[in-house]
């Protein structure tokens, strides 16, 4: 039986993620990751999914969602990149003997092990180049100017810069430039869903790459609200007789506070999106411009893997398909994701069977 995720829980946002040669969906109840393997079919993969709110009410609450919903979104997407590469088969390499040394010494996978050592630098990439650098220039340009909004101001846009120019730079890799066509696939794919047209490719490639609710919109506005509140922070310190101008102080000051950050940021986002005046629109425009690093215009048969990812995200795996040896189900045909679309389809292969077969004619003697 397939579960109608869509219609049990009425009308919601569905997000989405881009991957390696594919798209995760996230329904509230499911999850779903699709990806093109290099034989042109598609794999895919369904798990539960269960918000944090919904053991403990009080991650629900406004404010406080925004920092649970950070921590969980980088844990999903570090584990989503690895199941993608691991149904496109891709890694799939004996392992070298440091790498079964290292396994067994370990007590672990070594998929799991590079994966650890990849979140690690991940994070530590992330604080030294967009929290640590910018502090360091703030600390110097505090010797010269005695304006902390100044000083702020300066850090703040010379962080938008670093990010700016680090995307620009990951999309000069063929892979990364795919994946952000994916990413594409997966806004279009949403817009179509939201505007409850009919999910197939031609549909969905009418639609922007630009979404409201992207994390690259997210990440925009965490810049810019950091600049506020940490700005704040420094006129209150200061008032105190306690100025923070060691680099080493700036840097813990800003982890300290980068919940409130992401709290704030994240009901911003939010509001953003749902509201369609004319002030909203206007301050949703930076976030937008700034998709266009991140989002590509996808291929008809990029948008069909978004398909997949969403339908059965909603409604849950088709029945009758094949799977592959590791479990993951095999989708030749993304119409058959959808219940409509493959009644029409199981009708049309009915009527095909019992339409009479034609007679071939009699050859001449």
């Amino acid at each position: 039986m397939i579960k109608d995720n869509k219609t049990a829980c009425g009308r919601v946002d569905i997000g989405g993620q881009a991957v390696m040669e594919g798209v995760m969906m996230k329904a509230p109840k499911a999850i779903a990751v699709s990806v093109r393997k290099p034989d042109n079919t598609i794999v895919t993969k369904l798990k539960p999914y269960s918000s944090p709110a919904d053991k403990h009410p009080w991650m629900g609450w406004p404010f406080i969602r925004g920092i649970v919903n950070m921590c969980t979104m980088f844990s999903m997407g570090m584990s989503t990149l690895q199941e993608s590469t691991d149904m496109l088969g891709i890694l799939e390499e004996e392992p070298t003997k440091f790498e079964k040394w290292l396994s067994k010494k370990l007590g672990k996978g070594i998929d799991k092990i590079v994966m650890g050592v990849a979140v690690f630098l991940a994070i530590v990439l992330s604080l030294g180049l967009f929290f640590f650098l910018p502090e360091a220039l703030a600390s110097l340009l505090k010797n010269w100017i005695k304006q902390e909004w100044l000083v702020n101001l300066i850090s703040g846009i010379f962080r938008i810069c670093l990010l700016i120019g680090y995307i620009l730079f990951c999309a000069k890799v063929p892979d990364v430039r795919r994946t952000f066509e994916y990413h594409g696939a997966e806004h279009k794919t949403v817009y179509c869903n939201e505007n409850n047209l009919p999910l197939t490719p031609e549909n969905a490639q009418k639609f922007s790459t630009l979404h409201p609710r992207c994390g690259t919109s997210f990440l925009l506005i965490v810049f810019l609200i950091s600049m506020l509140i940490f700005t704040t922070v420094g006129y209150l310190f200061e008032a105190i007789g306690m100025p923070i101008n060691n680099v080493f102080l700036r840097f813990l000051s800003r982890l300290i506070f980068l919940p409130i950050v992401a709290g704030i940021s994240y009901e911003v986002l939010k509001g953003l999106a749902h509201s369609t005046g004319k002030v909203a629109k206007i301050l949703r425009w930076p976030g937008l411009q700034m998709q266009r690093l991140t989002t590509k215009q996808p291929t008809l048969e990029m948008l069909e893997v978004a398909i997949v990812s969403m339908n059965v995200a909603l409604y849950g795996l088709p029945e009758g398909c094949e799977t592959t040896p590791e479990g993951y189900t095999i989708i030749r045909d993304y119409r058959i994701t959808d219940p409509v679309m493959r009644q029409d389809i199981q009708q049309e292969a009915a009527a095909e069977e019992a339409a009479p077969a034609e007679e071939e004619p009699e050859k001449a003697e």
